[in-house]
């Protein structure tokens, strides 16, 4: 086994350490405290050609794996950019996935050469109030009229919605109980967001606050035929191929948010004196921290074991969820620990790990709850009965 970067993998690990680096810990707390989209950020990262990491080359992207885009987000996190920095550019990097796969010839070249430079920004509806984790249940109608859809639903935990222009839609096009299949009867759209149809309100929030996460109201959108990703009633198949390589990229971002949190916890415990002495000299400190040291690097051995299996085209199941539970939980431990190591000082803004603390909370329940990683690994992995 080569536990080595390549040449490319660990150029692009310095160079997007350099460029989000010019981003410091102040700029994300104000765009945090302000709820503003961090526009300078995710400008910088598209004239650098990044968000094109994944995109095929004939679309203007540089056609590189799940490994090297998860190298990137884990270091965007760990920058100190957080979820912030992460969400920004996250359906850029890899959301539109179904569509390289599924879309049309002519859907993808209108669409993909614009996600690579950054001039259009997408979100991912597919979450709805009373559907949550089972997709199955969405309720989202797309009704055929001609040449074109009519769609009215409601969506939930919708990101980006405010900053985009198209949404990669998944509805119903057949009601649930007359579908063959609970999975059936489900179709994607890449469409343009309507605002006279569609109305956008944000959800007020933990933490993550400058990438917005929105409801939405959907009332009579017209979607083209030309919008369709794939076929009809197809749309749950594309929706699962984008499951594993999605928790990826979340693992990758939980373990770079522990990263920075224990930077700075390590920072402050070399920093700060108690009683004469700096209090990273007591086991109670150093302890907690090392153990996270110790979890964050074993979280990552899964992890990019998890992204070499996808990018060769193995099965991944086990290993993706695997990785994005072990990150998640390695992630929120070393925010923890790092804000405990800050005493009350970690309880204020000043030091920003109250901050990683919240963002980090985050991966435990996004996309996809520790709960329900745990279901997938006793049923499929284990091979014991399904327990919801």
């Amino acid at each position: 086994m080569d536990f080595e970067l390549n040449e490319d993998q660990q150029t692009i690990r310095t160079a997007v350490a350099e460029l989000a680096g010019k981003f410091d810990d102040h700029y994300w707390m104000t765009k945090d405290q302000n709820h503003e989209f961090p526009t300078e950020f995710y400008n910088a990262f598209a004239q650098g050609g990044w968000l094109g990491i994944t995109t095929p080359e004939e679309y203007g992207g540089h056609g590189f794996g799940i490994t090297e885009a998860s190298i990137l987000l884990e270091e965007v996190a760990a920058s100190g950019a957080g979820m912030n920095g992460a969400s920004s550019m996250h359906m850029s990097i890899f959301g539109m996935h179904p569509v390289i796969v599924h879309g049309s010839e002519e859907l993808k070249a209108r669409t993909l050469p614009r996600i690579v430079t950054g001039d259009l920004h997408v979100c991912f509806g597919v979450t709805e109030p009373g559907a949550g984790l089972d997709t199955t249940k969405v309720t989202t109608f797309a009704k055929r009229e001609g040449d074109h859809y009519v769609v009215s639903g409601r969506k939930v935990w919708i990101s980006k919605a405010l900053e985009s222009e198209k949404v990669l839609l998944l509805t119903r096009t057949t009601k649930f109980e007359d579908a063959a299949r609970k999975t059936d009867g489900l179709t994607l759209f890449l469409t343009d967001l309507d605002r006279s149809k569609v109305d956008i309100r944000p959800i007020p929030k933990m933490g993550r606050n400058a990438v917005s996460s929105n409801e939405l109201f959907i009332d009579g959108l017209e979607v083209p035929v030309e919008d369709r990703v794939g076929e009809e009633g197809k749309g749950f198949r594309y929706i699962l191929d984008g499951l594993n390589p999605e928790r990826c990229l979340i693992a990758a971002e939980a373990l770079g948010m522990g990263r920075a949190a224990l930077r700075t916890a390590v920072r402050y415990g070399n920093e700060r004196e108690v009683f004469g002495r700096p209090i990273g000299k007591n086991q109670g400190i150093q302890f907690p921290l090392a153990d996270s040291l110790a979890r964050l690097d074993a979280a990552e051995l899964m992890l990019r074991k998890a992204t070499w299996l996808y990018d060769n085209g193995k099965p991944c199941g086990r290993e993706a969820n695997t990785a994005k539970y072990l990150c998640a939980d390695a992630g929120f431990d070393a925010a923890d620990r790092a804000l405990q190591t800050h005493g009350g000082m970690g309880y204020s803004e000043e030091y920003h790990v109250a901050r990683y603390f919240r963002e980090a909370r985050l991966t435990r329940i996004a996309p996809i709850s520790q709960e329900m990683v745990l279901n997938y690994l006793g049923e499929h992995v284990l091979g014991l009965p399904r327990s919801y």
